[in-house]
């Protein structure tokens, strides 16, 4: 107000924001609603109550259900809905830095907002677009569950380890380093580098594993049909024994020895069961009351196969080269047949004793004959069959070979004897008297006489006849 006349001459106020913008122009005698607060003009009357209650506005920070109908940027706005001091953004109100403690999540929060869950005793920051949770990761329910750093003393120091609990039991201990707690820790006499598992709680590592470094072998008591314990699987750095069946399935086999000499391989479905060793036999031994014996060896340096002991074939023996036996012991065959040339083609086969001569004594069947054959040094002849004998040679000559009939008797044309004989004085004689001894015994019959013969007209054995007178 100037003094002018002696009159007051009037002037509206404008009221500014911090920044210095204009809000709005009050002229005197008025009230301005266009904030919060009521802004009284020049010479208003009753601005008293007006302006108290502005004061009582900002003590409580406009305490409402509903937010200020219009807000400044920055304005505070206690929302009594939700117990939270609210900003205005410019655009809308926003919760004020702080945690809001409830069981359930602030609405319209604001990136950074944190929110205590009541009800679950957990933290949660709000991102922009959800509230995320902060800790614990287990909820007043669930006690302490998850990992917790902490620090074990020990002889060697305190050592920082990372313990794993589960309902509010230490479950596990993962430590950089072997050390014993100076102070008893249930379950953990002994703390590894990794991972040591609760020993009173039996706790194991189930699933699945793509390595491990070593396996307990001290149990056998599987878990289940397909957790098996480690004292089940066999071990290839000491001798071990497994009552099941052991089955490779690759044709590479099986391979035995030092050097590995002995190899069971497959290849096309075909067996192979090899000594590799250079000169070196492949022995099959059996325990012979006590003592090892060695009834089949394959000798590497010759290639043959030794027998030792009986041999018994079910079934046919076929030989491709030649049967050598070399012992002087007789080859017995007890009520059988001995088969050659078994092909069914036909060709001449029998048995080779072997000789000093050309060609060896041979017992064969000569196939163009259709008869068997003996003979040696390439000179054969036919085997006589009981075919080929007769009782009659006069008629059969030169065609069959004489035999008695069945009363003893045989007949021919002629008989030639080579040897002459004595005369025959005995008469139990059976011999076929020869020409020589029949002419002898003719020149002993003497001339006939009416007298006996003296000595001196014979010798012994001759005949005389003598007549009556």
């Amino acid at each position: 107000m100037w003094p002018e006349d002696n009159k007051y001459k009037q002037m509206a106020y404008t009221i500014n924001r911090t920044d210095g913008t204009a809000i709005t122009t009050i002229t005197d005698g008025t009230v301005d609603n266009t904030t919060s607060v009521q802004l009284f003009g020049k010479s208003f009357s009753g601005f008293g109550e007006g302006l108290n209650e502005n004061l009582v506005k900002l003590l409580e920070n406009s305490a409402s259900t509903s937010a200020p109908s219009a807000p400044l940027k920055g304005e505070l706005w206690f929302d009594t809905s939700t117990a939270q001091l609210k900003v205005y953004d410019g655009t809308s109100f926003k919760p004020s830095a702080g945690a809001k403690s409830q069981n359930s999540a602030p609405t319209t929060p604001s990136a950074g907002d944190l929110w205590h869950d009541s009800d679950n005793d957990q933290l949660y920051v709000h991102t922009g677009s959800a509230f995320q949770l902060v800790g614990p990761v287990y909820t007043a329910g669930q006690t302490l569950s998850g990992w917790k750093i902490e620090t074990l003393a020990s002889a060697g120091g305190n050592k920082v380890v990372s313990s794993m609990y589960a309902g509010n039991t230490r479950v596990a201990i993962l430590s950089k380093e072997d050390f014993t707690p100076s102070a008893t820790q249930t379950g953990f006499a002994a703390v590894k580098a990794g991972i040591t598992l609760n020993s009173t709680l039996g706790a194991v590592f189930d699933g699945t594993n793509t390595q491990a470094s070593s396996i307990d072998v001290s149990g056998t008591s599987n878990t289940s049909s397909t957790v098996i314990a480690g004292g089940n699987f066999l071990r290839s750095d000491a001798a071990d024994t497994t009552t099941g069946a052991i089955t490779i399935d690759s044709d590479a086999g099986l391979i035995v020895g030092g050097s590995q000499e002995l190899t069971v391989t497959v290849s096309s479905n075909d067996v192979t069961i090899a000594q590799t060793s250079e000169d070196k036999d492949l022995k099959f031994t059996v325990n012979d009351d006590g003592t090892t014996k060695t009834p089949l060896q394959l000798t590497g340096a010759t290639g043959g196969v030794d027998i030792t002991g009986d041999l018994t074939i079910v079934g046919n023996l076929n030989v491709s080269g030649a049967y050598n036996y070399t012992s002087s012991n007789i080859v017995e065959h007890s009520d059988t047949f001995l088969k050659v040339n078994a092909g069914g083609s036909e060709a001449d086969a029998g048995l080779i004793v072997e000789t000093g001569d050309t060609d060896d004594a041979r017992l064969f069947y000569d196939v163009s004959e259709n008869r068997w054959t003996a003979g040696e040094n390439q000179n054969y002849s036919k085997l006589v069959l009981d075919s080929d004998a007769t009782a009659d040679g006069n008629a059969n000559k030169n065609t069959k070979f004489l035999r008695t009939s069945a009363a003893g008797l045989v007949t021919v044309t002629n008989v030639n004897l080579a040897a002459v004989g004595s005369a025959i004085t005995s008469t139990s004689s059976v011999s076929v008297p020869t020409t020589g001894q029949v002419v002898t015994f003719v020149n002993r019959f003497k001339q006939v006489a009416t007298t006996d013969p003296s000595d001196s007209d014979g010798v012994d054995g001759d005949f005389y006849f003598v007549r009556e007178a």
